[in-house]
């Protein structure tokens, strides 16, 4: 029979039993596949896998072949699937057990940035972005037709081992709708493909703030709040232990050297004048002698 010629129709059934035996025996062979698995007709549930299928079928470019590819992968025609920075790397079961490579070029540094900046503020937590919980309008920033994370059809390069002359065969159709069903389980892998560190896109990144530094807008506590908040007594320390405690805290005001010697000059000249008034000589604390004291007072 000609390739062109149309081949016997094949029952869903007996699709996924070929598909298993494929599998089988690659597993037997020492590899270590990772199938794709779609429980009915939806291929992918989450925002990020739903966002990436919904982004193919955008394209004209992909339009023709992409039906073919979610009955292949609702099949469980993808029996091993990996995505790694700028590769996806596939085998899927058709007639043969076919080889794909799709490349995907990374986001480039601008378009990186200014994806950042729109979203600057409005994701708080990793769980957040990863779980696509935000707002509409950073969904459809990220989303965004030709300058969003998603790739576009010049941003990928698609190839398969298989006979059919086209670029988009059903079977890198098939892989592709595998990636939106992938990251159902693991959406951190998208990021991983694009080549961008996903946390860049969290509203306190690039932030360089030390870590006992209070959050903008944080309120601290003092012992009244405390204890209105834990319904505590908080004992009220003594008057005079506070003061011994500001009296530490605050830093003593030291005297430029020139200011401190005027001072002590004048301290000893005061008291050797208060010690010449109480008869004793000018060493202080030395009392004249009795011969002394009285040719003075003569």
């Amino acid at each position: 029979m000609s390739y062109y010629e149309w081949r016997p129709y094949v029952p869903v059934a007996e699709r996924r039993r070929q598909a298993q035996q494929k599998l089988a025996k690659l597993t037997k062979g020492g590899a270590s596949p990772s199938p794709v698995t779609v429980t009915g007709r939806i291929i992918a549930t989450s925002f990020w896998g739903k966002s990436w299928c919904e982004n193919l079928e955008r394209y004209s470019d992909f339009a023709n072949r992409l039906p073919r590819g979610r009955t292949y992968v609702r099949n469980g025609s993808v029996l091993d699937l990996k995505i790694d920075k700028g590769e996806i790397v596939a085998k899927v079961a058709g007639s043969e057990l076919y080889r794909i490579n799709i490349k995907v070029a990374p986001v480039k540094p601008v378009r990186w940035k200014a994806i950042c900046r729109d979203c600057a503020g409005s994701i708080d937590s990793l769980v957040e972005l990863l779980q696509g919980r935000f707002a509409k309008g950073v969904m459809e920033r990220v989303c965004s037709k030709g300058d969003g994370l998603f790739p576009a059809p010049e941003e990928i390069k698609l190839s398969c081992n298989c006979p059919d002359w086209a670029d988009m065969c059903k079977h890198v159709a098939a892989a592709l709708y595998g990636v939106g069903a992938r990251l159902d389980e693991k959406p951190e892998l998208l990021f991983v493909l694009r080549n961008v560190d996903e946390k860049e896109l969290l509203a306190g990144a690039g932030r360089d703030l030390a870590f006992t530094q209070a959050a903008p807008g944080a309120k601290v506590l003092d012992d009244g709040d405390v204890a209105a908040l834990f319904g505590l007594e908080m004992a009220e320390p003594p008057a005079a232990e506070v003061a011994v405690s500001v009296a530490r805290i605050r830093p003593k005001r030291s005297k430029p050297p020139a200011v401190k010697n005027a001072a002590a000059a004048k301290k000893k000249a005061a008291k050797k004048k208060v010690a010449k008034d109480r008869g004793v000589d000018g060493k202080i604390g030395v009392p004249f002698s009795r011969a002394t004291a009285k040719r003075r007072a003569s």
